[in-house]
């Protein structure tokens, strides 16, 4: 589209893009743009491929971000698809995958709660569940968020008295459990219900669930009066607290003005380059929450655009209602109705409400839009103010993007797990945070600083594996490298020059920006990128681009000829090779050869912490510079600051150390001081919590788990029969043998398990 305010493009980018249009069909596909790095800078979708991508051949009519990303565009590839629709599907699934810089992404995208009711027990269980439906039972959600699922499930507990326990706990009671004492079970654990009467109970909360609420009002007044005239009381007052449990219920949920059975309703507000999108769930004509989400975008995304890149994002692995509510009306609506459809099985119907109720529950969520960008804006400049202060404390050379802060948790070294949280200009970054379960075995039990080795030697490892560094050639071993032509400075001032390669810089910013967190074994892992696709063996030489293949196979194109089809060749004409410009004397990366230092080299990875904090005294800092002296790096190559705590551990008085500078305080009162405090406490809250569900497992490990051959229904097979582990331990060979699932074999290993034989 062409604007105004047009910026022209450097012709490099432009020359990659016509080499590959003399191949492109014209049929439906996906795009990508990669930089001279291999990342990842744009994934489109085009009704025709040929005349889509031709529009970036031009050299103006370009906004000043299409612009840019031509002009780092190294190379390209291509999926063909059968429709449009199946391009789109694609292309929300790429973006997804692969955070490209220049397009919006929906940030924060993990799956919401639901509520599941299972069925395949005799006493159903009713419990918070996230992820695939693959358990047999009612689902009821999204919910907004796991505490409104939390809430509402107390609640419910009150008014049906389903149980929540695991089925292991469910078989093992010979008396009723707490949550029945206090009324919020009906301990169908000992038979205090029958089997019929629970399961009515059970049919009673789906009922409730699914908006039946005005019926089961009426059923169990009726059975409250019932009882109260045959003089019952007690069971009248149980009748009369699940009322009043509905009815609380009731309360802290909007009812639908229009009667809109399932819906959900996305409200855009945009304020300075940023956006926040507000979503509302509204199912069986309640609303079960609202949640905030910031797209990454840049300035110059319109509405429409940012409404159709999160539609289609925020259902790429979710089912969408059957009708979807809009401020803005997406760009090419049809095609997400078609692309949705699709995906679900049915009709689906986006809409932007001009008039009426669904009118007013739009703008119900604008408001809630406003007022949270409003509070978003107001944290990022307070946010980006503490940064510039944490800058100036530890003498950095930037503000820093990424600050990363460790803490270890344990019990006398039992379960012991370390801790890494992430903060930046969005403040703390939980898609970023990872747990680090200790595995050296040669670790004294309560050795913090053998933990923290550990833990750094896991994650420092794996940055330089990211960084594509290797420490085993002399020039990466080195600190600094010079060129005689064109001398870098020194560790410390490093890219501030202001002769460095400018394009370099904003692929590091926007690698740092786009990309998962740091993958380690024992952690938390991100979603792992997708393998580049749709190689072509009829590529041309030197060409650099991956042409184009068919995706007959399926949507995202898997075929044979993507493995087996690399362009490995070179073109003196059209040099597209790993570095852009190498060779090319009129290139800027060409005519500015300089080696990087090996902080530099290190910054390369999207992950690169611009401070490391430490949460401990100067033992644990001296720990983290040997470790990091191990794997071939330095205190130089990254800012190291330990935070110990005062004496008496008073907050305030926090001594900070860093390698070859004297220690120092900051005064009680500096808010600097109050962020970093929040810093260490907040990963202490991590680390401590990640132990302790460490340590929950723990406890809750079963005998059997350990038995090869025992499954989950073996397993429940054993625990139905017997009731415990302990039972299972002293019965007789024989009896185990009768249990279904169980032959001879299994049950000979099972017994000699138990009786060491």
């Amino acid at each position: 589209m062409a604007h105004n305010n047009s910026v022209p493009v450097a012709p490099q980018g432009v020359e990659v893009i016509k080499d590959n249009l003399t191949r492109l069909p014209g049929k439906p596909g996906v795009y990508r743009m990669f930089g001279a790095d291999g990342e990842v800078l744009y994934v489109g979708k085009a009704k025709n491929l040929k005349n889509r991508v031709s529009n970036y051949a031009k050299l103006g009519g370009h906004t000043q971000r299409i612009a840019l990303m031509i002009s780092l565009t190294a190379s390209m590839e291509f999926v063909v698809t059968e429709t449009e629709t199946e391009a789109l599907l694609l292309e929300a699934n790429l973006i997804k995958r692969l955070k490209p810089r220049f397009n919006i992404l929906l940030r924060d995208d993990k799956s919401f709660p639901y509520i599941l009711i299972r069925r395949d027990h005799p006493a159903p269980q009713i419990l918070k569940y996230r992820g695939a439906k693959k358990q047999r039972g009612d689902y009821f959600g999204p919910f907004a968020s796991a505490g409104s699922v939390t809430r509402t499930l107390d609640t419910l507990q009150k008014a049906f008295l389903l149980r929540t326990c695991e089925d292991t706990v469910f078989e093992q009671r010979s008396r009723p459990c707490m949550l029945h004492q206090i009324k919020r079970c009906a301990a169908p654990c000992v038979d205090l219900i029958s089997e019929k009467d629970y399961s009515a109970l059970a049919d009673q909360a789906a009922d409730f669930l699914r908006g039946k609420v005005v019926s089961l009002h009426e059923e169990l007044a009726s059975q409250m009066e019932q009882a109260s005239e045959n003089l019952e009381f007690e069971q009248a007052a149980r009748l009369r607290d699940r009322i009043r449990a509905i009815a609380a219920v009731r309360a802290t949920q909007d009812i639908n003005p229009e009667g809109v059975e399932e819906a959900d309703v996305f409200a855009l507000a945009m304020d300075g380059g940023q956006s926040c999108m507000q979503v509302f769930f509204y199912r069986s004509g309640q609303n079960w929450g609202t949640k905030a989400f910031y797209p990454k975008h840049e300035r110059d995304a319109t509405p429409e655009e940012i409404m159709a890149a999160f539609l289609v994002q925020f259902y790429d692995e979710r089912p969408p209602p059957k009708l979807i509510l809009t401020s803005h009306e997406p760009a090419q609506n049809e095609l997400i109705e078609e692309a949705l459809a699709l995906r679900s099985d049915r009709k689906v119907e986006v809409r932007r409400p001009v008039r009426g109720g669904k009118r007013e529950l739009v703008m119900q969520a604008m408001n809630n839009a406003r007022e949270a960008l409003s509070r978003k804006l107001a944290e990022t400049a307070s946010q980006s103010r503490l940064l510039e202060e944490v800058r100036k404390v530890f003498d950095l050379d930037e503000t820093p993007k990424r600050i990363e802060a460790y803490d270890n948790s344990h019990i006398q070294g039992t379960n012991a797990v370390g801790g890494m949280i992430v903060a930046g200009p969005e403040g703390f970054e939980k898609a970023q945070y990872r747990k680090f379960n200790i595995k050296d075995k040669d670790i004294e039990p309560g050795d913090d600083y053998g933990m923290m080795r550990e833990v750094m030697r896991r994650r420092f490892s794996r940055l330089i594996k990211e960084a594509g560094l290797d420490l085993s050639s002399e020039q990466d071993k080195q600190s600094t490298t010079s060129n005689a032509k064109h001398p870098t400075s020194d560790r410390e001032g490093a890219g501030a020059s202001a002769n460095a390669d400018n394009s370099t810089e904003q692929t590091d910013t926007s690698k740092r920006e786009g990309a998962d967190g740091p993958t380690t074994e024992g952690q938390e892992s991100a979603a792992e990128q997708e393998n580049k696709t749709a190689q072509s063996a009829d590529n041309a030489p030197g060409d650099g681009s991956k042409a184009w293949i068919p995706a007959s196979a399926g949507i995202g194109g898997n075929s044979d000829t993507e493995k087996d089809s690399t362009d490995t060749t070179s073109n003196a004409e059209h040099p597209t090779s790993d570095h852009a410009g190498a060779g090319d004397p009129n290139s800027e990366a060409g005519g500015n050869i300089t080696e990087l230092s090996r902080r530099d080299k290190l910054k390369k990875s999207p992950n690169y912490p611009d401070l490391v904090l430490i949460d401990g005294g100067l033992g644990q800092l001296h720990a983290v510079m040997e470790t990091l002296q191990e794997l071939g790096l330095s205190h130089e190559d990254v800012t190291l600051v330990s935070i110990a705590k005062g004496p008496d551990r008073n907050a305030g008085r926090e001594k900070f150390f860093r390698p070859d500078k004297a220690p120092f305080m900051l005064p009680e009162t500096a808010p600097v001081l109050y962020y970093l405090q929040r810093l260490r406490d907040e990963v202490h809250r991590w680390a401590i919590g990640a132990h302790r569900t460490r340590r929950s497992a723990d406890i809750r490990k079963n005998p059997l788990d350990e038995i090869e051959g025992i499954g989950p229904a073996r397993k429940k097979a054993l625990l139905h029969r017997f009731g415990s582990a302990k039972a299972i331990a002293r019965a007789k060979l024989s009896d185990i043998a009768t249990v279904d699932g169980i032959n001879q074999a299994m049950a000979e290993r099972i017994y000699s398990y138990f009786h060491g034989s």
